[in-house]
């Protein structure tokens, strides 16, 4: 029998818990607990609290039996390693007896060994040799019953896991399937709103004068569903692709003061029939950065479009960009009725949209921020809002300078 793995360590100490000396010690143990130390420092820093409860149950029942405390076992901080110990203690006539052991086992063994001692304490270690031999049958009866309820559990665990990454599997080919679906059908459906569009928008330019109001109202109808269905498709398109993994994203140097000189030219288009006024604030003149333009473009468009779409007649949207060392900044601010704080967590969640309504009776498709999340962090990017109801908001995208990372 090898000592060091089968043998423990027999301690007599006096009530308060002082050792008074070592009888038996086959793990090493004994430096840490010289005569006049104190018993909690055989054991776990972090387990002196379950020691100090061990040691009340012995002083206050005479014996106790089996507590599980936690020991550093070694002698040198590099190789000392943490192993749960089997206590049993019995109280004396100087204080009490204290046994650890590394198996209940050994427990057992070390008192019926040290009842052949012959001193005061043979006819108590008898006693306790027996109660802890009884207890050690019970434990085994019970560690039989809990290994097989450990055993059923762990095999439903097994099949549980198993059925789910077979759902999971399937749950992946039904989402691409989806995803596909929605692709060749947005495709499909834009050449014939294409051509709906563009007859609409004949009609209004070529024919108003042949129309009577009525007419030229169901044709301004139907040019505005179009657009608005067009729309739509094309974010379903834009959806559908980055869910499905296929964000491809044409990386060149931009200068981005231009690019965003050039989208809010176009988008002061839409500002101008809401007197909307739009400012531009840029750090610098110039700032080269690595960026798919066309979507970046998307995302300016959708953030820049949605401050119009949501700020009263006669207000301003503010445009500022930034630099760091690695990244650049892009804020656009708004004086808008802002979004109840609630309502903030679902704002770049496809299709959800928020209580508050665009000023104009604007049409929102509820996937624009999803999109731009996407992008964003496509880019290696991130995009963040901040709003306060009566106050407006303020969307704020971060990007790295040097594009994503590649690593």
């Amino acid at each position: 029998m090898n000592n060091r793995t089968e043998g423990g360590i027999a301690l007599r100490c006096h009530t308060d818990g002082t050792v008074i000396g070592v009888v038996r010690d086959d793990l090493g143990l004994s430096p840490r607990t010289p005569p006049g130390a104190r018993l909690d420092a055989l054991v776990d820093p972090v387990a002196r609290e379950k020691l100090n409860a061990f040691a009340d149950a012995v002083r206050k029942h005479d014996a106790s039996f089996d507590w599980e405390i936690t020991v550093p076992i070694g002698t040198e901080p590099t190789n000392t390693v943490l192993m749960p110990l089997h206590f049993a203690g019995v109280r004396t006539d100087e204080g009490m007896l204290v046994v650890a052991a590394r198996t209940r086992s050994a427990l057992v063994r070390m008192n019926e060994e040290m009842l052949r001692i012959n001193n005061e304490q043979t006819n108590t270690l008898r006693a306790m040799a027996k109660k802890l031999a009884v207890v050690s049958s019970q434990n085994r009866d019970r560690d039989d019953a809990m290994f097989e309820d450990l055993t059923r559990v762990n095999n439903e665990l097994a099949n549980l896991q198993r059925e789910m990454a077979r759902k999971n599997v399937e749950l992946s080919l039904l989402n691409e399937e989806k995803n596909r679906f929605l692709g060749i059908a947005a495709h499909d459906m834009r050449s014939p709103l294409g051509v709906i569009l563009t007859y609409s928008e004949f009609l209004e330019d070529e024919a108003a004068e042949v129309l009577d109001n009525e007419q030229r109202e169901f044709v301004s109808v139907i040019r505005t569903t179009s657009q608005f269905m067009l729309r739509l498709l094309d974010d379903i398109l834009d959806v559908s692709q980055i869910e499905a993994g296929k964000l491809n994203l044409d990386l060149q140097p931009n200068d981005l003061v231009a690019l965003l000189r050039r989208n809010l030219g176009l988008n002061r288009v839409l500002a101008a029939r809401k007197q909307i006024q739009l400012r531009f604030q840029p750090a610098v003149e110039t700032l080269q950065v690595t960026v798919d333009a066309a979507k970046l473009e998307q995302i300016l468009n959708n953030l820049i479009g949605n401050a119009i779409k949501f700020s009263p007649t006669g207000t301003q949207v503010d445009v500022r960009l930034s630099a760091g060392s690695d990244s650049v900044t892009i804020e656009v601010e708004d004086q808008g009725p802002g979004i109840p704080p609630a309502e903030l967590p679902k704002l770049f969640k496809p299709f959800s949209k928020t209580a508050v309504r665009p000023t104009a009776g604007e049409k929102s498709t509820g996937l624009g921020l999803a999109i731009v999340r996407r992008i964003a962090e496509g880019h290696g990017g991130e995009v963040r809002v901040e709003s306060e109801v009566g106050r407006g908001s303020r969307f704020i995208l971060t990007l790295p300078t040097s594009g994503p990372d590649q690593g």
